[in-house]
């Protein structure tokens, strides 16, 4: 693959003169996102087996993948990570992993590595309206000034209903979500 000229990008910045160039190609990047999602595809569509959360490159699944789909090595395939023995998914890039090996696992997007969250709060967070908040230090930077100030800041975290739909038992615990669906054929002519 031959990478023209064209590719590169002209960033206007407050650095090195107001002007960057990244070796950066939007068309390609595009493409391999884009065959991210279709070879991710053929596990979200897969009927052999429960799936309970994914990403752009990983899944969290209730039994063993074909051995012909796993690899180490071979790009492409996929890695056994861990093999959990709980877990709380909440929304894309927030969950909670209890593993075989007991070890915990858990991301909050947004939200300081040095926070320690445990099971318990997110089980709360499985409860219609409930929250938790912590306050981290975040580090605002000001290139115009040159200077890095560092806030202590709330964070909030909850369960929003704002790319599926949340669907509670009647003790207003979270059990399942389900996707928005926007049926444009009922207002056709």
């Amino acid at each position: 693959m031959v990478l023209h000229r064209s590719y590169k990008i002209n960033i206007n910045t407050m650095l090195d003169n107001a002007s960057e160039t990244h070796n950066v190609s939007i068309p390609i990047a595009a493409a391999i996102t884009a065959y991210a999602r279709i070879h991710m595809s053929q596990f979200k569509n897969n009927i052999d087996y429960n799936l309970y959360y994914s990403d752009t490159d990983s899944i969290y699944i209730d039994k063993p993948l074909s051995e012909d789909l796993i690899s180490e090595t071979i790009l492409g395939k996929m890695k056994l990570e861990n093999i959990i023995t709980k877990g709380i998914f909440l929304s894309p890039k927030v969950y909670f992993l209890e593993t075989t090996d007991d070890r915990i696992i858990f991301k909050v997007k947004g939200l300081s590595h040095n926070i320690v969250l445990t099971y318990d709060d997110f089980d709360s967070l499985l409860y219609k309206k409930s929250f938790i908040q912590k306050y981290q230090d975040k580090w605002i930077r000001n290139l115009s000034e040159g200077h890095i100030s560092i806030l202590n800041q709330l964070y909030t975290l909850r369960v929003t209903d704002n790319k599926r739909e949340l669907i509670y038992n009647s003790q207003n615990k979270l059990i399942t979500t389900k996707p928005y669906i926007n049926d444009d054929s009922k207002n056709l002519s």
